[in-house]
């Protein structure tokens, strides 16, 4: 029997015998295997499998319980983003490039806007109050991204009270996000020169609220899995990739630092000022699944420590801009909360409708067709939750990017997800693409 699969060549499906799989015929498929010499077989994993973080499909040859190949199939969530961008103007890119990681949208934003403040030549002239309300929106995103690594993975491996307290925390990381940028994902809050508004009445209380309420629950993920014998023998010495490893593969984030190398961006070439920050960088020496764990617990409570002096400094910050103050850059509208909900601010409508016409013309020309950026081209990478995010833009002079490319470290990271499987059994595999944490919204774009 010959079949044609997009994936192996002629040879590899050909060679022994080829079982076409359809559902409900496992009995023929276990008696035909019967007087083989051995017993390989080829599964799909995914890509709705509830285990593989999204929709990744990863096909395993097993023999028995153990994995002798594994390789990724991706695609299932391509969007088009960076193509997408090519059409809009370089303030609508934020919209677009948000979507990416759906888990990290502040970071794709914040890499974007540096790329594009970097080409107008802009980067010191972007407010103080701007720089800390994007670090302090970053580090609340690295707590809630986190918060969701360590949530599903402990629900894949059956820690079901680790899932349900890290959503528990992950929905007041969110509700912070809704109150201040109105939205609970793929915010468009960063933009080109700044920030789109500055905090709503009421958000520092608010944001402290947060910082107490970590501070008294943070703790019990340590004392639910750090020596938990269950929690410890699913993870130590599983998905091993050395520091050599690493390197080859172009790994960075969490799975790098568990190697005992700290390399966090954010120290190496600091951003948005992140140099004036007291924190740590932490690592881990097992290089395994149960050490990104450990990085990733860790670093949650060195983002809280962030989070607060970020609080502390906008406390002294009332009433500063938080958009670039050239007008043929800032974002015109003047937004304000209503009885019809938020839009224009009446003033803003009032100046530009009935005060002057010059200001209606800047503010319709802005909005509809946008600013030039010069021509040529920008790299800025950030650190995000899952490593380095790079984003390169490349500007022809007109209003709209000529190209847009994204470094996603999921993309990178999943990499290494062959040399973690293979040899292994197949249920650490699931523990082992876990530990990567690859979210398939900035691997597919």
């Amino acid at each position: 029997m010959t079949t044609t699969d997009p994936y192996a060549t002629t040879r590899d499906t050909t060679e022994g015998k080829v079982f076409t799989v359809t559902g409900q015929d496992w009995d023929s498929v276990v008696s035909g295997l019967g007087d083989e010499p051995e017993e390989r077989i080829v599964v799909n994993m995914g890509p709705q499998h509830p285990s593989t973080h999204g929709v990744l499909r990863l096909i395993l040859e097993i023999e028995g319980e153990t994995v002798t190949e594994a390789r990724c199939g991706i695609g299932y969530l391509h969007t088009g983003i960076e193509k997408n961008m090519e059409f809009r103007s370089w303030t609508q890119g934020v919209t677009f490039c948000t979507r990416m990681d759906y888990l990290s949208p502040f970071y794709n934003e914040t890499a974007y806007c540096l790329a594009v403040e970097r080409l107008l030549g802009i980067e010191d002239q972007i407010p103080e109050k701007a720089n800390v309300m994007r670090v302090l929106l970053m580090e609340l995103n690295r707590i809630s991204s986190h918060l969701v690594c360590i949530a599903t993975g402990g629900m894949e491996i059956g820690a079901l009270t680790v899932m349900t307290i890290g959503f528990r925390e992950r929905e007041m990381t969110l509700d912070l996000f809704e109150l201040i940028t109105g939205l609970r994902m793929n915010h468009a809050f960063i933009r080109p020169g700044g920030v789109a508004q500055d905090l709503p009445p009421g958000a520092l209380d608010k944001i402290r609220d947060y910082i107490t309420w970590m501070n008294k629950h943070l703790p019990e993920y340590a004392e639910l899995c750090n020596a938990n014998p269950i929690f410890k023998h699913r993870l130590e010495k599983v998905g091993y990739l050395d520091l050599s490893g690493c390197m080859a593969l172009g790994i960075s984030g969490p799975p790098l630092r568990a190697t005992g190398y700290g390399l966090d961006l954010r120290k190496t070439q600091p951003y948005c000022g992140y140099e004036t920050y007291d924190f740590d960088v932490p690592t881990w020496d097992t290089a395994d699944s149960y050490g990104r764990f450990r990085v990733r617990l860790q670093e949650m409570w060195e983002s809280l420590k962030i989070v607060e002096q970020c609080a502390d400094r906008l406390a002294k910050m009332e009433g500063e801009p938080v958009m670039v103050a050239d007008k043929k850059i800032g974002w015109p509208s003047q937004l304000a909360v209503g009885n019809d909900g938020m839009g224009n601010s009446l003033d803003h409508i009032k100046h530009i409708m009935g005060e002057s016409m010059e200001a209606l013309i800047h503010h319709f020309k802005l909005v509809t067709e946008g600013f030039r950026v010069p021509a040529g081209q920008a790299y800025v990478a950030v650190e995000s939750p899952r490593g380095e995010l790079g984003c390169h833009l490349v500007s022809d002079g007109g209003t709209k990017p000529y190209r847009a490319h994204f470094r996603d470290p999921s993309f990178a990271n999943l990499q290494a997800m062959p040399i973690l499987c293979e040899g292994a059994q197949v249920a650490d595999v699931i523990v082992a693409v876990a530990s990567l944490d690859p979210v398939m919204g900035g691997v597919d774009r």
